[in-house]
């Protein structure tokens, strides 16, 4: 393969430049003649569509119906939350005329839906025999990022699902987010083989006019931590502003609680970063676009043959997606490369000698193991490895996490620890000026407040006494 074509820099010499290679070389996505935004190429893509499937499964199997609501969002409908529009204006594209013709009223690119959504929640909903509402849309969000970008973590324009519910008490949206959490929590370690903390993000980090957010925080291989997915209860501040009321059960009007959740194609940039090396992509197969690439190594006297074997060993992997690249124009040494840039979790060689002794060979791309099996073996040997690279994936992404969360109790330490990029655990009084002071002289922010964790002594920067265990780290 060419030098162009391969992987120039290593991992742990410059992740950000190594990250955008990946994602260039694997034909995931490139950058759009529009600045900030990216478009989303084939195989990337199909990635996207496998979380996309396996998340709007559970989303429908909790309970949940798919919509879909406008991209434009009037002016005033974000003037009627105050934390939300001071939250999201700095962020916000607008409208301001229909061609050549002034609007009367500015519109909002969609940033978030929760405001145009509410609006027609408030005609739905009239009883309790309304709720709960259970609503979720599969959409692009628009916001004006200031910020350098980077391809599917940090786009102006992304993709993404958001669920918007409604609830007659705040036990069920309390409910809500903790279970729709835990479906995100299978998203990442069941379908990404990513281990992720739970937790409560601090008053500060929270959603904009959130009574609170629950967040997923993993640690990606440059030691900074991600916000991977949220889910908020925003109280009944949002269903007050849009006067979305209900009579209850005992003939009274209440306003109702709600809940919103999102997950985005920032997944995807996770996915690629925590697994891949310096050969290019390393996918689980649970989310591979291609499972298996069979390459034939073509020689004159045996070029029939080996063709057979290899049309034979595809026919008995039909249950998983594989590629046979026969192309005679490319070498298989080109081959092998172009593949394990893209990923391909298993390649299946086949040769003379392979012929001769009724064999393949099969090489695994996250170890790059190569051994010899029986041909009548290949579709039970292929599905073992699958399961295993899957398994192995999340081992070694879970042991890298836990190498480098450290705990302490002290301020100085903490200081040593962010600045060696660590992932720190220590004790908090829930001020949010310690907190903001943490911030300013480290440059890491709080991850979350971890979930069935408890704290004693007393808070790592004041002294007084710790109401909460919490995590702080540098950022995406």
């Amino acid at each position: 393969m060419s030098e162009d074509l391969g992987i120039t820099i290593k991992k742990e010499e410059n992740f950000s430049e190594w990250y955008n290679q990946v994602v260039l070389k694997a034909e995931l996505a490139d950058y759009s003649p529009v600045k900030g935004c990216m478009v989303i190429r084939p195989h990337g893509y199909r990635i996207w569509e496998l979380i996309q499937s396996f998340l709007d499964t559970r989303i429908k199997e909790t309970g949940h119906q798919n919509v879909y609501f406008p991209l434009f969002i009037p002016e005033h409908f974000f003037e009627r939350e105050a934390e939300h529009v001071k939250g999201f204006s700095p962020e916000v594209a607008w409208v301001t005329h229909g061609g050549d013709t002034p609007l009367e009223e500015k519109l909002a690119v969609r940033p978030t839906s929760e405001t145009i959504m509410y609006d027609m929640y408030s005609k739905w909903i009239r009883s309790w025999r309304d709720l709960p509402l259970l609503l979720n849309q599969w959409c692009n969000i628009v916001r004006w990022e200031t910020k350098m970008t980077k391809l599917f973590m940090r786009t102006r324009e992304f993709l993404w699902q958001e669920g918007h519910t409604a609830h007659a008490t705040k036990e069920e949206a309390d409910e809500e987010a903790l279970k729709m959490l835990d479906v995100y929590r299978e998203v990442y370690e069941d379908l990404l083989a990513i281990p992720v903390i739970p937790g409560t993000k601090t008053e500060s980090e929270k959603f904009p006019g959130a009574l609170y957010t629950l967040t997923l925080e993993s640690l990606m291989p440059d030691k900074r931590a991600t916000q991977s997915a949220t889910t908020h209860n925003l109280g009944q501040r949002f269903s007050e502003a849009f006067n979305i009321t209900f009579i209850d059960k005992d003939e009274q009007k209440k306003s109702v609680w709600q809940t919103s959740w999102g997950l985005s194609t920032r997944s995807v940039a996770v996915a690629v970063m925590v697994h891949s090396d310096d050969k290019g992509l390393v996918l689980p197969p649970r989310v591979a676009p291609i499972h298996v690439v069979i390459i034939p190594i073509i020689f004159q006297e045996s070029r029939g043959a080996i063709q057979e074997m290899a049309l034979k060993v595809k026919e008995m992997l039909g249950t998983v997606a594989v590629v046979l690249d026969d192309r005679e124009e490319y070498t298989a040494g080109w081959k092998f490369n172009h593949w394990e840039v893209k990923g391909v979790p298993v390649r299946i060689e086949i040769g003379p000698r392979d012929v001769k002794k009724d064999q393949v060979v099969l090489v695994r791309r996250d170890t790059g193991e190569k051994r010899a099996i029986p041909t009548n073996t290949v579709e039970e040997e292929v599905q073992k490895t699958l399961t295993s690279i899957q398994e192995d994936l999340f081992r070694k992404a879970k042991k890298f996490l836990e190498e480098n969360t450290v705990t302490t109790d002290n301020y100085e330490d903490l200081k040593a620890y962010i600045e060696d990029k660590k992932l720190v655990r220590t004790n908090w009084c829930g001020s949010d000026e310690c907190e903001a002071i943490i911030k300013d002289e480290t440059g890491a922010s709080s991850c979350c407040i971890p979930f069935n964790e408890e704290t004693t002594g007393t808070c790592v920067y004041c002294g007084e006494d710790a109401k909460y265990p919490i995590y702080f780290a540098r950022h995406y």
